[in-house]
């Protein structure tokens, strides 16, 4: 049997998906390559916008259309969140959500015995442990994310992941640190610690984030410690000096903001102003030296998003410094607060809006950048663009293009920034040190 797999959304989803990849083969299925047919075809879904649960419907009709005996699976946050509206998909042969993973290869053989359409969506329930899934196989990367946590307890009004997650969720301290210690073995030099929020990490079992950090930087091998999105409310000054004194930790931080507004953070239900925000980040800088960096994510066009308030969210951006932002247009999702709030903005004023401020943060980066021409960085070699010159990032996820010549992906090497050309730093590769 082969399986293609289609996946929509962050970081987490990417890494279930690799996850499932292995549950897959380790059950005797082999994983198609692009454009091969296959006898079974899942989109693990994304529900974050209407546009996400739109491409999952797509991606499933044109697969059983292109193969109609083959086996279509949809599973993930879309029809976790949205149960009955995704039981009416008539492209998916088998339905399941975001919990309970392990019993989707029981599901697809439930259908292959039955010929009949089976849903399978298990409810988050409070209390419920953190699944643990095999070992995602990280071949052709060069850096691994590995999901330690699972599940929101906030409420922001403008979004449905808690439906979709359940509640928090923290995989054990022991399992992290075993599988950290194998992919070391394996010659990973970079880590991504990732959770769907990942400030929350311990708030179920006791653990901590920044003590995780410390123990994952002993072990051998592991030379680069980095975090996915983080809550600026939840870092707490003994966090800070924590990190700070690791070492092998990458001192870049994805500040979730979603506006540079607090007005528009109140609607939002966010529990920081844009004031507090800039507090945790004034903080984060005085105990790294200023050698620390900060990406973040940004909603434009929430509902009663006024011309002043965006104004303030842009000129947030530019205070901040941020090395990089994502930019999304606000999505309305049925069954959160933010779908009956009135004065919705219109999609001609989000799309404009959506421009201005990828235009503005865009600005920003290339200042960033431009600013850190002649320091000397380390560099983790990624993709490799011929035999001797490869995409890699720094400590701080500057982008960079670099050749050095008889390394290979993986490899962390030491360079001088030169110029950036808007997409990367060209950089110039050290000698190494006697």
């Amino acid at each position: 049997m082969r399986a293609a797999f289609y996946t929509l959304g962050c970081k987490v989803n990417q890494n279930e998906t690799g996850a499932l990849i292995r549950l897959f083969e380790q059950n005797g299925y082999t994983i198609a390559k692009e454009g091969e047919e296959a006898d079974v075809y899942l989109v693990n879904s994304c529900t974050v916008t209407a546009g996400g649960d739109r491409k999952s419907r797509q991606w499933l009709r044109r697969a059983k259309r292109e193969n109609p005996s083959a086996v279509t699976v949809l599973t993930g946050c879309y029809p976790q969140a949205f149960p009955q509206e995704a039981a009416q998909t008539t492209e998916a042969d088998v339905i399941t959500g975001s919990a309970a993973r392990h019993s989707i290869l029981q599901c697809i053989q439930q259908h292959l015995d039955t010929g009949e359409q089976v849903i399978s969506i298990t409810p988050h329930e409070k209390g419920e442990a953190f699944e643990e899934l095999p070992l995602e196989n990280f071949e052709g990367h060069t850096r691994a994310f590995i999901k330690i946590e699972d599940g929101c307890d906030r409420q922001c009004a403008y979004c449905v992941i808690p439906r979709a997650r359940g509640k928090v969720r923290s995989r054990s301290e022991e399992s992290i640190l075993k599988e950290l210690e194998t992919l070391a073995k394996a010659g990973y030099a970079e880590c991504v610690l990732s959770g769907i929020n990942l400030s929350s990490y311990g708030k179920d079992t006791g653990a901590s984030l920044s003590k995780l950090v410390e123990k994952a930087a002993a072990i051998p091998g592991l030379e680069r410690i980095r975090l996915g999105s983080l809550e600026p409310d939840m870092m707490t000054d003994e966090d800070i000096a924590r990190l700070a004194s690791v070492k092998k930790f990458c001192p870049q931080f994805h500040l979730s903001l979603q506006s540079g507004c607090s007005e528009t953070l109140r609607r939002m239900r966010r529990p920081y102003t844009a004031q507090q925000y800039a507090a945790v980040v004034d903080k984060l800088r005085a105990a790294f030296g200023n050698q620390c960096s900060f990406t973040t994510d940004i909603i434009v066009g929430f509902a009663g998003e006024t011309p002043e308030e965006f104004a303030q969210s842009l000129a947030f951006v530019e205070q901040i410094g941020f090395l990089k932002v994502h930019v999304f247009p606000y999505s309305r999702r049925e069954g959160t607060p933010g779908w009956s709030m009135p004065n919705q903005v219109d999609e001609q004023t989000k799309s404009q809006r959506t421009k201005e401020m990828q235009q503005t943060a865009d600005r920003v980066r290339a200042s960033i950048c431009t600013k850190m021409q002649g320091t000397q960085e380390e560099v983790l070699l990624e993709k490799p663009l011929s035999g001797t010159l490869f995409t890699g990032y720094t400590r701080l996820y500057v982008p960079v293009v670099v050749s050095a010549p008889g390394k290979k992906s993986g490899d962390i090497v030491q360079v001088t920034l030169g110029e950036f050309d808007g997409q990367r730093c060209h950089c110039t590769l050290l000698a190494p040190t006697k």
